[in-house]
């Protein structure tokens, strides 16, 4: 059926709210669907020297892809081809083009910003977004490459605190190499975060020093002099990129990994001890294996309870005391770690290294090591409290986006739905 929107015509085009637009027709389909027939508004400018038209060359209809209205609608534009007067200009005629169709656009501005804002803001999948709206994942994509291209690049972003922190990009892969053999693959990727503000600065591949370095090397000066922390796990490759681009910034070795290290360390040991008294790997029957994450708890967050059970560990499933010994040595660095100055710190240093050499065990040995390696940057985390816990936060918004995307096979694409979320979240 056809309509004659006639004196309506004003109040149909505040309904559809087409910026520079106004309604013209409105068919209902045969399939229960509506055509919305629309025209520019104002007469364009000619590209080239911006005088304005005033004499219409030819028309033609153009679908346009919009946001759906009550429904889906197939919006169709009676675009004008314009001649251009001005004799000094070389274009004689041109056709229209608007900020919400710009010059060969097949689909709405608002319909591309609906799609943006659809997968960033709610956290849809861009196939998912893309059957809301009718439109082709294709469509999707580049409408968030085109958001990509407006981010704010690093350069622009004033950081002084820098977090650095790698992720798992796809799961791990296996390879065969030309001489027959296979060889593991780890899909690793670095997020660099401003750990101010928590938004994702940038995404590189691999894990190792040139993957940092590079992208560091490309920042200029004047950004990475503004760099004053620096905050890291305990990786050689991230520490010795940052001796190099940025040989001032003071390095912040994060609290979670050392106190992860710890806990590796009992671990280590009690896996040691079920393999020499048992001969084998632990138990539900062995005390030490069916309370192994009780070990791995902090002492101050015991209760009465789980102290009986800690100590009836110690007694049944300890005859050489070297996992209670192993435990003791993980809560000492625990407590080094709580310290509030740097005095208090190198005593708690000094008592650790008292009893790991009465422990004399090659776990809390190699412990202690990395302790006396990081000193420098562990005193760094004492002092202004720096971690990567917003680089973990992010990290964990990584993982969300590779849940809710099923993974990603282009490494790119997957950058720029990081950065763009996380800016996205940022503003916010």
């Amino acid at each position: 059926m056809h309509e004659n929107t006639g004196s309506q015509r004003d109040a149909a085009s505040t309904i559809f709210n087409l910026p520079d637009y106004r309604v013209t027709d409105a068919i209902d389909l045969p399939d229960g669907g509506r055509r919305v027939v629309i025209e520019s508004i104002e007469p364009p400018g000619c590209p080239s020297c911006g005088v304005l038209a005033t004499k219409v060359h030819s028309r033609r209809s153009q679908k346009v892809r919009d946001v759906p209205v009550a429904g889906a609608v197939e919006v169709v534009w009676a675009k004008r081809r314009w001649f251009c007067l001005e004799p000094a200009c070389a274009r004689r005629t041109f056709w229209e083009a608007t900020d919400q169709v710009p010059y060969r656009a097949r689909s709405t501005t608002r319909l591309r910003d609906q799609v943006v804002s659809a997968v960033l803001t709610s956290g849809r999948a861009a196939s998912e977004v893309a059957r809301a709206h009718g439109v082709s994942w294709w469509l999707v994509q580049s409408a968030l490459a085109a958001a990509a291209v407006v981010l704010p690049a690093a350069e622009d972003v004033r950081v002084t605190r820098l977090g650095i922190d790698e992720h798992r990009y796809r799961s791990v892969r296996w390879f065969r190499t030309d001489e027959g053999a296979w060889r593991r693959f780890e899909p690793w990727m670095t997020t660099l975060v401003d750990l101010t503000t928590g938004q994702v600065l940038g995404v590189v591949d691999g894990r190792d020093s040139t993957a940092v370095g590079d992208w560091l090397a490309q920042r200029s000066e004047d950004w990475r002099e503004r760099i004053e922390i620096v905050a890291i796990d305990p990786s050689a490759a991230f520490r010795k990129a940052l001796r190099t681009y940025l040989p001032r910034a003071a390095v912040s070795v994060d609290k979670f990994h050392l106190v992860k290290l710890g806990n590796d360390m009992v671990t280590a040991v009690r896996q040691r001890l079920a393999r020499t008294h048992h001969g084998r790997r632990g138990r539900k029957d062995d005390p030490a294996w069916a309370h192994r994450m009780l070990l791995l708890r902090g002492a101050d967050t015991l209760t009465p309870r789980a102290w009986e059970r800690l100590e009836r560990v110690f007694r049944t499933d300890d005859p050489t005391d070297e996992l209670s010994a192993a435990w003791g040595i993980k809560e000492q660095l625990r407590r080094l770690l709580a310290t509030d100055t740097l005095a208090q710190a190198w005593n708690e240093r000094m008592r650790m290294g008292y009893f790991v050499q009465i422990a004399n065990m090659p776990e809390a040995t190699k412990l202690y090591d990395t302790v006396v390696t990081w000193w420098d940057a562990i005193e760094v985390l004492i002092v202004t409290g720096a971690t990567t816990a917003r680089v973990e936060a992010a990290n964990t918004g990584i993982k969300n986006i590779k849940r809710i995307g099923r993974g990603f096979r282009n490494a790119e694409n997957y950058r720029m739905r990081i950065l763009l979320t996380s800016a996205a979240k940022t503003v916010a």
